[in-house]
């Protein structure tokens, strides 16, 4: 065979070194193509889905995202007195925030107890900066449960969560606030660092302060965060969850015209969330100023004289002391001892220890509002209420004598004057001016009835407002209680369901081995009408109740409504809203009898052998008064005295109402108070600090 020509062999090598595609190499490209081909399909059709379908919609979110809304705190209203005089104002200042869902790890119901790792450390970095100690702590904290039911827990965290915890559990999504009034240089710091403390923010307050500090503390109220009841309530529709709000107090009565309307400001930021520039502001709107009766002198003597007598008269250990107008119920002043600074709750949430100091046995509850808040049995003050009844129902007239002899005996029971007293033969007026208990126990004895309803004791009482809300400008107002057949019965079955709750045989229903210590069981008897018809027994009145039922007797019979709100005022002054209630009733007592029991009101006060005439020896004003002494649970007595001086005697008609709790003889712990309190009003001054000697209960 001849060689291949050279063309041909090189073609035939070239041919030789093809690889050749086999079946199963060219089902995989095949594979490999189609899969490439289908991602390039999806890419470009999600390419288009978002350039094209969905460019609007990320277009709108990428704006959003671009822009901040930042809220801008409103100034609270102002509190006057009725001469102008600032009670509380609002002050700027800059507080720290955190916001529990923008945390580096999100707090959740599940991590309260133990902060993650990266919070923790946030946590402790910020109090670094503000000074708050890092150590764990004690921290209680209420839980709601899906039953409607609160749960309490302790969990030992850092102070700031702490702060962060007890906020979360009250409002998920609102912001806690761990400090205020930060310094300038706090301020700075944490202002240039926000995107390294993430939920973390600075904002602008307005903190609230009472430039007269203990001075009506408790009229005027406190402010707090809103929590998560009062969010949704009506009255506070609208308010960001964020928001402080009236707490107690004239702050909360009148929140709704002391709250002002946060403004916002939209700004830019960029994608570090730095501060570019403002593209809108919605101004804040001030809250409107709230105008009240309240007198600042006369309440800081009516407070120095109540606290004279508290230190001159142990054990006494707190009172309360009311002057308000007898023809229109404008309060004059309103005070309860022992109070408190009404700043201490400006640094935000106070302590649990704090709260406890204000709140307990030890320091005499603070926070309570005596004036409105206390009731109790009101010993002889009572008698004006009981001469009514028994003057109205016909069963004594004013003519009427009855011969005190030291003792009054009904029913095989023997009841006495206080010191085994022997007044005489005596009037309803002189009654009234020697204080004799024995005329009025008789009284409480032709007034009973044992009607469901009582008899007309019950009955004028009732009309007097004793047993019910006076319904005062101010929350929380006790009504007291007015004793009847009626009354005794229906405690007397809360005793016996407590009872059969624990399991007590019948056999020993009411014995004092197993009682509850809410009823006797005892039946109602002529005896509890003769405890009523001298402010003893089961009758609990208010000071402030007392006040109405005396400014009835000062002006004819009207039941005035106190209150303390004179106006609403715009920050300029202007008057947007006056108060003045109407009255609520008329009582239709005969003049004669009135005329009656203000003539041994007034002998009282100012005739030799009057309960009250050594305290008001040489005042210059025709004072109405009467004492009260009343026993209350096993304690030294508590001091009361009632007294007024009506628009007939003066142009600047006044009521007072004393009481001091474990302060002795009315004449000799109460009366000293309300004669100060007199002499300021009249002339400016105090005047000296006059103890009686009267030992009439």
């Amino acid at each position: 065979m001849s060689p291949l020509p050279e063309d041909k062999r090189l073609r035939f090598v070239k041919q030789e070194e093809r690889p050749s595609m086999s079946p199963q190499l060219a089902r995989r490209v095949a594979i490999v193509g189609t899969l490439t081909l289908a991602i390039f399909a999806i890419l470009f059709f999600r390419l288009w889905f978002l350039q094209v379908l969905s460019s609007d919609q990320y277009a709108n979110a990428a704006s959003k995202n671009f822009v901040r809304n930042v809220e801008v705190a409103s100034a609270r209203g102002e509190i006057l007195d009725s001469s102008g005089k600032i009670l509380a104002s609002s002050q700027p200042a800059y507080a720290v925030e955190i916001s529990p869902p923008s945390l580096p790890v999100p707090l959740t119901s599940s991590n309260l107890a133990h902060p993650p790792q990266a919070d923790a450390g946030l946590y402790n970095r910020l109090a670094g900066v503000l000074g708050i100690s890092t150590r764990r702590q004690k921290c209680p904290v209420g839980i709601m449960t899906s039953a409607g039911h609160v749960q309490h827990y302790v969990f030992h965290i850092s102070q700031i969560a702490c702060d962060v915890v007890k906020e979360y559990v009250q409002l998920p999504y609102a912001t806690a606030t761990v400090a205020t009034d930060i310094t300038p240089p706090q301020l700075f710091y944490l202002s240039e660092r926000q995107a390294e403390l993430p939920g973390v923010s600075v904002q602008k307050i307005y903190q609230r302060t009472y430039p007269l500090n203990d001075i009506a503390a408790q009229v005027l109220g406190s402010v707090g965060r809103i929590n998560g009841t009062e969010v949704k309530e009506p009255e506070y529709r609208g308010i960001n969850q964020n928001d402080i709000v009236g707490q107690s107090g004239l702050e909360a009565s009148y929140n709704r015209y002391l709250q002002g309307i946060d403004g916002a400001n939209h700004v830019k930021v960029d994608a570090l969330g730095n501060f570019v520039g403002y593209l809108a502001q919605k101004p804040p709107v001030a809250g409107d100023n709230l105008k009240i009766s309240l007198d600042t002198n006369l309440q800081n003597v009516g407070q120095q004289a109540l606290q004279e007598s508290i230190n001159s008269n142990y054990p006494a250990n707190g009172g309360a002391f009311l002057a308000m107008n007898p023809d229109n119920g404008e309060v004059y002043a309103m005070g309860s001892l022992p109070t408190y600074n009404a700043n201490i709750f400006n640094g935000g949430p106070i302590s649990e220890s704090t709260y406890e100091q204000l709140n307990n046995a030890a320091s005499n509850y603070p926070l309570i509002n005596r004036a409105i808040q206390s009731v109790g049995p009101t010993g002889s003050t009572f008698k004006p209420i009981t001469s009514t009844a028994a003057l109205e129902s016909g069963a004594w007239t004013v003519s009427d004598v009855f011969d005190d002899t030291g003792q009054y005996c009904f029913s095989g029971q023997c009841r006495h004057n206080a010191g085994m007293a022997v007044d005489g033969a005596l009037d309803l007026e002189n009654a009234l001016k020697v204080s004799s208990d024995d005329f009025f126990y008789n009284l409480g004895v032709l007034t009973n009835n044992p009607a469901p309803d009582g008899g007309a004791l019950q009955h004028w009482a009732h009309l007097y407002g004793i047993g019910r809300k006076t319904g005062i400008d101010l929350a929380d107002e006790l009504p007291g209680n007015l004793p009847s057949p009626k009354w005794r019965t229906a405690i007397d079955q809360v005793e016996l369901n407590c009872e059969k709750k624990h399991h007590v045989p019948p056999s020993e229903y009411f014995q004092p081995n197993v009682s509850c210590g809410i009823a006797d069981g005892r039946p109602w008897s002529a005896g509890d009408n003769e405890n009523l018809a001298v402010g003893q027994g089961d009758v609990q009145v208010s000071p402030l109740q007392l006040a109405v039922a005396y400014s009835a007797i000062a002006n004819g019979g009207a039941i005035v409504r106190p209150h303390l709100g004179l106006d609403v005022q715009a920050p300029d002054g202007t008057v947007l809203r006056a108060f003045n209630p109407p009255k609520e009733r008329h009582l239709n007592i005969d003049p004669l009898y009135l005329e009656t029991i203000r003539a041994g009101l007034r002998a009282a006060a100012s005739q030799p052998g009057g309960t009250s005439a050594d305290v008001f020896q040489n005042f210059p004003e025709q004072v109405y008064g009467k004492t009260g002494t009343a026993q209350y649970n096993g304690q030294q007595d508590y001091a009361w005295y009632a007294c007024f001086v009506p628009s007939s005697a003066t142009s600047k008609p006044i009521v007072v109402v004393v009481t001091v709790e474990q302060g002795g003889f009315g004449a000799v712990g109460a009366a000293p108070v309300a004669r100060q309190i007199l002499s300021q009003w009249f002339f400016g001054n105090k005047g000296s600090y006059v103890a009686g000697s009267s030992k009439t209960l």
